[in-house]
């Protein structure tokens, strides 16, 4: 039967004072102010009023525990998916501006369409729409939820609209705890509605990198 609709949730803000680029790197998890948001992502799908019957997490901590309030509000078990975690980055560890400060760091930027410094733009594409298209078939109906990242929601968004993947990140339309929904229609993935929930004003980490 498939899905009716899937939402691409973005985790919540991360406590994250050293303003790291933390990519991959375990233990950063979510600050109080990230966890309401996350709160704010799944009380807005349940406003929809519409059933939910699967949820997907990134294994990172933070994406696991923006699922938490989805696995609360409607009794489900998150499945962790592998293929909607964060993309590699050369530079996780350290804080950006420093990095691009040093010229031996510049090599990492000589191919910003790939992009030189990471996993491929078409990669992390192809593995979004992968665990996507399986979730969506293996569904009997209701909608689904994938909590995941910032990086891989906005390329998905990019490639469902037949857009270049090479972007500025500092572009990216996809803010802390933020809903991008879709559809599968036959074999075409289209894009049905955007929305930011929660409050992110105050944010200190919004994680554009």
């Amino acid at each position: 039967m498939g899905a009716s609709r899937l939402h691409l949730v973005r985790h919540g803000e991360v406590h994250n004072p050293k303003r790291v680029l933390y990519g991959r790197l375990p233990d950063y998890h979510l600050s109080s102010a990230g966890r309401e948001m996350a709160q704010a992502a799944a009380d807005h799908v349940a406003s929809l009023d519409r059933p939910v019957a699967a949820l997907y997490s990134s294994p990172l901590e933070r994406a696991q525990e923006s699922a938490e309030p989805f696995a609360a509000r409607f009794d489900l078990v998150p499945e962790i998916d592998i293929r909607i975690i964060e993309p590699t980055n050369v530079f996780e560890g350290t804080q950006m501006r420093r990095s691009l400060m040093n010229p031996l760091n510049w090599w990492h930027l000589r191919q910003p369409s790939l992009p030189s410094w990471g996993e491929p733009y078409a990669s992390i594409a192809e593995r979004m729409l992968s665990a996507m298209g399986e979730a969506w078939r293996s569904a009997d109906g209701g909608d689904l939820v994938m909590v995941s990242h910032q990086a891989p929601i906005w390329i998905t968004h990019l490639r469902v609209a037949g857009l270049p993947l090479q972007h500025d990140p500092r572009t990216r339309r996809c803010a802390l705890s933020s809903v991008t929904s879709f559809e599968l229609v036959g074999d075409v993935w289209r894009e049905v509605a955007y929305a930011e929930p929660a409050a992110t004003g105050g944010a200190v980490d919004v994680g554009a990198v």
